[in-house]
């Protein structure tokens, strides 16, 4: 099981085991968006807007991971993520 762990985990370039990592740009946009949605009047265009922000950053955060993730896991959670998104922004829309 350890030889598994060490291959999902370890980070390919300093060899350390990354399970999380500090937010990139995107990730802060998403948290940033979502946050000010929340403070904005339910319905308006301006929380939709942040939403649609919210949603592209969240792509662009996963795009990112499944492209250059450090690991096995963080490509899974960029797919993952990508998947839930898209599924949102679908059942959304219809």
């Amino acid at each position: 099981m350890s030889g598994f762990v060490d291959w999902f985990f370890r980070d390919r370039r300093t060899g350390r085991i990354v399970i999380a990592q500090f937010p990139n740009l995107p990730l802060w946009i998403a948290i940033g968006s979502f946050v000010l949605a929340r403070l904005v009047t339910i319905g308006s265009e301006v929380e939709q807007g942040l939403e649609v922000v919210t949603a592209a950053a969240l792509l662009w955060w996963a795009a990112d991971e499944l492209l250059r993730g450090v690991n096995p896991w963080r490509r899974l959670l960029g797919a993952v993520v990508a998947v839930v998104v898209v599924v949102a922004v679908v059942g959304r829309l219809g």
